[in-house]
C-alpha cells in the first residue's frame, strides 16, 4: 500500500499540534484528517475508516480513552491501528489506553523525524496483519482461521468453535487486554449467552489445552494472551 492510499486521523484539542503533526505527515504523502475532540473523532472515523488514528488523551466533550472504547465497538474499525498521544509521565494514561483497546502510544513532545519513524513502524503492522489474516503464528501455536485448525507444536488440537474463536481473538494481538464485554460481542455476538461466567469457562478449557501460562486474567477488565 502506497502512502497516498493510507488515511490517518489526528485527534487533539490543540490546533498547533494538529497543524504541525498534520503538516509533517502530509509531507510524507499520507491522507490526513483532523478532529479536535473524541466525539467528532468517532463520527469522522466511522465515515472515512482511517488506517491509523493518533488520539490525544485529555480532550473536551469526550476524552481519548472513551473515544477509543467507542471506536473499538465498530467492526469496520477492527483493524484500524489506534495510538495515543500522551504527555511525559502520564503512565496512568498508557495503562488506561491499552485497556481501552489502543495498540500503542506516542509520548509528546516528539521530534518530527521520530514521529514519522514511529508512524511508519505502526503502519507496517497493517501489512503484517494482512499477511497473517488466515494463518496466525504465536510462539508454538499456529492457528489456521480458514480451516479452523490449531497446532501446538506438532500436535493438532480439536477445539469447539467458540473456543477456537476466543483463542483466535486473544492471540491476534498478544499482550493486548480484551475487555469482557468486547469478547462477548466479538465471539458470541447477538447469541444468547447462558450465565455470566461463559467466558471464564471457555478460558479455563483453553488453559487446559493450550497452557495456563498463555492466558492472563486482568481482574475487573478481561483477558490477554501471553506469548
Amino acid at each position: 500500500m502506497k502512502n497516498k492510499d493510507i488515511k490517518i486521523l489526528l485527534v487533539d484539542d490543540e490546533p498547533d499540534i494538529l497543524e504541525i503533526v498534520g503538516y509533517n505527515l502530509a509531507n510524507e504523502g499520507y491522507q490526513i484528517s483532523t478532529a479536535e475532540n473524541g466525539l467528532k473523532a468517532v463520527k469522522l472515523a466511522k465515515k472515512i475508516k482511517p488506517h491509523l488514528i493518533i488520539l490525544d488523551v485529555m480532550m473536551p466533550e469526550m476524552d481519548g480513552i472513551e473515544a477509543c472504547e467507542k471506536l473499538r465497538e465498530h467492526s469496520d474499525l477492527e483493524n484500524t491501528i489506534i495510538t495515543f498521544f500522551t504527555a511525559r509521565g502520564e503512565d496512568y494514561s498508557q495503562v488506561a489506553g491499552y485497556e481501552a483497546g489502543a495498540d500503542d502510544y506516542i509520548t509528546k513532545p516528539i521530534k518530527p523525524k521520530v514521529l514519522i519513524s514511529k508512524v511508519k513502524g505502526l503502519l507496517r503492522r497493517l501489512k503484517e496483519n494482512k499477511k497473517s489474516e488466515e494463518i496466525l503464528k504465536v510462539g508454538k501455536i499456529v492457528i489456521n482461521r480458514e480451516e479452523y485448525k490449531v497446532l501446538k507444536g506438532k500436535e493438532e488440537l480439536l477445539l469447539p468453535r467458540k473456543e477456537f474463536e476466543l483463542l483466535s481473538l486473544l492471540a491476534s494481538k498478544p499482550g493486548k487486554v480484551f475487555k469482557r464485554e468486547d469478547i462477548l460481542n466479538r465471539v458470541w455476538g447477538n447469541e444468547v449467552v447462558v450465565g455470566g461466567r461463559t467466558i471464564d469457562v471457555h478460558i479455563r478449557k483453553l488453559r487446559e489445552k493450550i497452557g495456563d501460562e498463555s492466558f492472563k486474567t486482568i481482574k475487573g477488565v478481561g483477558y490477554k494472551f501471553v506469548e
